[in-house]
């Protein structure tokens, strides 16, 4: 095992020693409205959502957004924030000038193919065979076909994507999502999601080539540089809308995560 699995299994499991089975304190903000993506930059049904675009399916979901650890997750925040707007945000603008909207989304698409190991494993543990064969299906399809991933062509097939990750599975069988966690460069955590996301890291399968750590972080640059230039102009909606961001992306978060676990939950049953 590279050096980096270790240090994102570690990370993992750190986390977990933390406080995944702890009870979190209810403290709902029922007045948070933003439902941005786990990431530092939204897509655009989020960012749809979040300025009021378009109707959010979690306003029923009542979540305890257990944050004991929020000083260090506001600083890190603000720190992400930072990265965001004087790194991430000025190659996202030059990188829209200089490629077309259908080259971006062909470019997400190939990003999305190469996460399918992590979609059928989670699949196959959450009894979801019928969304397991699915990603095998669009992985081949769009693999060959679809040329690397560049096109849908699955879709046009009628062959739709699965989403399913660690967290999920994790969630799905009991365990508690702990406290909330922001750390440098990553999308918003639990201590639940942090085991979930070393365990998914493990499963890229750019983790297993001469380079893992190189190809790893050129990836997630890639995928993160390509999905800020597709939503520039919702992104900047989003900061102008909102007041307390960080509450914003906090509450829509855990809102978020938790709905996705109760369907899945409704699903099996």
């Amino acid at each position: 095992m590279s050096g980096l699995r270790w240090w994102v299994l570690g990370l993992g499991v750190a986390m977990a020693f933390a406080g995944c089975v702890s009870v979190p304190t209810a403290q709902t903000d029922a007045a948070a409205s933003a439902i941005p993506d786990p990431s530092p930059s939204p897509t655009s049904e989020v960012a749809e959502r979040a300025t009021g675009l378009a109707p959010s399916p979690l306003e029923d979901t009542v979540v305890e957004d257990y944050d004991p650890w929020a000083p260090f997750n506001t600083a890190i925040f603000s720190f992400n924030r930072k990265v965001d707007r004087y790194v991430l945000k000025p190659v996202a603008k030059a990188w829209d000038k200089i490629v077309p909207d259908p080259v971006e989304r062909s470019l997400k698409r190939a990003f999305d193919n190469l996460s399918m190991p992590r979609r059928l494993v989670n699949n196959l543990f959450q009894l979801k065979l019928k969304g397991a064969g699915q990603e095998l299906a669009r992985f081949g399809l769009n693999s060959t076909l679809g040329v690397a991933g560049l096109f849908d062509v699955a879709k046009v097939f009628g062959v739709e994507a699965s989403e399913a990750d660690t967290g999920q599975t994790l969630g799905r069988y009991g365990v508690g999502p702990g406290p909330y966690l922001v750390l440098p460069f990553l999308p918003p955590l639990t201590a639940r999601d942090g085991i979930g996301f070393a365990v998914d890291t493990a499963l890229n399968p750019f983790t297993y080539v001469i380079f893992p750590f190189a190809a790893l972080a050129g990836t997630a640059v890639g995928k993160r540089v390509d999905e800020r230039a597709l939503n520039l102009d919702l992104y900047e909606n989003v900061e102008e809308s909102t007041v307390d961001l960080y509450s914003a992306v906090r509450n829509g978060y855990l809102q978020q995560r938790q709905k996705m676990i109760d369907d899945l939950r409704l699903e099996i049953r």
